[in-house]
């Protein structure tokens, strides 16, 4: 179950890496999270990728995404979304549906927790230490 799971996540956040409708990290992050569950060689696999592993790696041992995923996710969202939205011409509901899903998207990522820069983290773990 959580096998299949994963690979549902994965199809979500490839659509979204292309649609401006859908976030890719959230679901990323979720069948990282399947995968672990259910299979450690998918897992791995999505730890090894060069885009998405160094993402997954932080959210596994530190439960946030850095600032600059944040920023590039909100941004794409906000210019392909912004772009879908002037060029389409099926009526005020379909705009309103569009905008609302790409705010709750906006709203997942500003909810993920942000990870400290690394020389606040290195700060903090020197003070942890001495």
């Amino acid at each position: 179950m959580y096998t299949l799971l994963g690979f549902a996540f994965i199809t979500l956040g490839a659509v979204g890496a292309v649609l401006p409708l859908l976030p890719t990290t959230p679901f990323i992050l979720l069948a990282a999270a399947c995968f672990s569950r259910s299979s450690e060689r998918w897992h791995n696999w999505l730890l090894g990728n060069k885009f998405f592993g160094p993402c997954i790696h932080r959210w596994e041992s530190q439960r946030c995404v850095n600032c600059k995923t944040k920023i590039f996710s909100l941004v794409s969202m906000a210019i392909m979304g912004g772009a879908s939205l002037g060029f389409a011409n099926h009526g005020i509901v379909f705009k309103s549906a569009a905008a609302a899903l790409m705010l709750v998207g906006a709203l997942c990522i500003i909810r993920i927790s942000t990870c400290a820069t690394s020389t606040e983290f290195s700060k903090s773990n020197k003070n942890a230490v001495v």
